[in-house]
């Protein structure tokens, strides 16, 4: 059966002709895409709570380097755009958030990258689906003009199955792209939000409690 299934795939790729090789491409490029942002949003995400929790317990004590090591513990975005604040915790509220923001202009970026590729993919998927449709079509309908009538049914079938292969193998790597990058996309509001809260919270933390720390 798993033989049968593959024998299908590569007939009906074979069926497809030149217009499925671009299609090809763009979904290897797709999954690549996927596979690594799925890894990196993976590693970004945080507990939030709990990384509160323990930040709130060592900055309401005073004690700057035990949160900063709190940071250590956990490595991602987020907790490098907190240690470069709590590093300048003694310093003013403008220096804490100005090492804050020069920390964000480098790891947020990150989190966003490559992302917005995903829906250029589905519609270039879909796009080259329909080339090859035409293509297609052109192709069986150019045949049959100058061929024995025994023959036109043939000729016809053939185009017309070019040209539906392609159109299922476009629209199949559009949805892919597309469902993948609404998925991503949604990941990564997520994780946008939680830095901006939380770092808001820890930035009220040390301006609140400044007067208590030491390094």
């Amino acid at each position: 059966m798993h033989e049968q299934g593959g024998n299908w795939v590569v007939v009906a790729f074979k069926q497809g002709d030149w217009g499925m090789y671009p299609i090809l491409v763009l979904l290897i490029a797709a999954i690549v895409i996927i596979t690594e942002r799925v890894m990196y949003l993976q590693k970004s995400k945080i507990a939030k709570e709990s990384l509160l929790a323990q930040l709130k317990s060592q900055l309401m004590g005073g004690n700057v380097g035990g949160a900063m090591r709190v940071c250590e513990a956990a490595p991602g975005p987020l907790t490098r755009i907190l240690r470069a604040g709590l590093s300048n915790a003694q310093k003013s509220d403008e220096a804490v958030q100005v090492a804050m923001d020069e920390v964000s202009l480098v790891e947020l970026p990150k989190i966003e990258h490559r992302t917005g590729y995903l829906a250029m993919i589905g519609n270039l998927a879909t796009l080259a689906g329909l080339l090859g449709t035409i293509t297609g079509l052109i192709k069986s309908f150019s045949a049959v003009a100058g061929v024995d009538p025994s023959m036109k049914a043939t000729m016809l079938a053939k185009g017309i199955s070019e040209a539906m292969n392609c159109t299922a193998f476009g629209l199949g790597t559009g949805i892919l792209s597309l469902l993948a990058f609404a998925v991503l996309n949604g990941q990564t509001q997520h994780i946008l939000d939680d830095i901006n809260e939380v770092s808001v919270q820890v930035m009220n933390l040390v301006t609140g409690h400044r007067s208590m720390m030491k390094g």
